[in-house]
């Protein structure tokens, strides 16, 4: 079992930036491919980004797509994500997930096994 936990989250105007961290423990990150969700209120959990074990395959959702970048560092237990031009629409809270298929990288929520508790990320216009 892993636990994780984001950070990194905040307030910032729109066109700024935010670097999302998630830091794993309990269990080596690399037994995992990682995703980042995000939700508002009244709505279902949306898909943000996604990465396999390795890091040598990510998928974006549209909306954030040449926008936001996702990494990782195994060694460090760490994943991020790296949010660039942000928008008013872009405001909710992000979650970060863990998969045990780790050759994937899923856009479905139902397919994580882990969550974090998330970090709040407010863009103001």
């Amino acid at each position: 079992q892993v636990q994780l936990v984001e950070s990194g989250g905040g307030l910032v105007q729109a066109g700024g930036s935010l670097r999302l961290s998630c830091v794993a423990s309990g269990r080596t990150l690399n037994a995992y491919a990682m995703g980042w969700f995000r939700q508002t209120p009244g709505k279902e959990r949306e898909f943000v980004a996604a990465i396999n074990w390795r890091g040598g395959s990510t998928v974006f959702a549209d909306s954030v797509k040449g926008r936001f970048t996702i990494s990782r560092d195994n060694a460090k237990n760490t994943v991020y994500l790296q949010m660039n031009s942000l928008k008013p629409e872009d405001t909710a809270v992000y979650y970060c997930a863990a998969d045990s298929r780790r050759y994937y990288n899923s856009r479905l929520p139902s397919e994580y096994d882990y969550w974090g508790q998330g970090t709040q990320v407010t863009v103001s216009s």
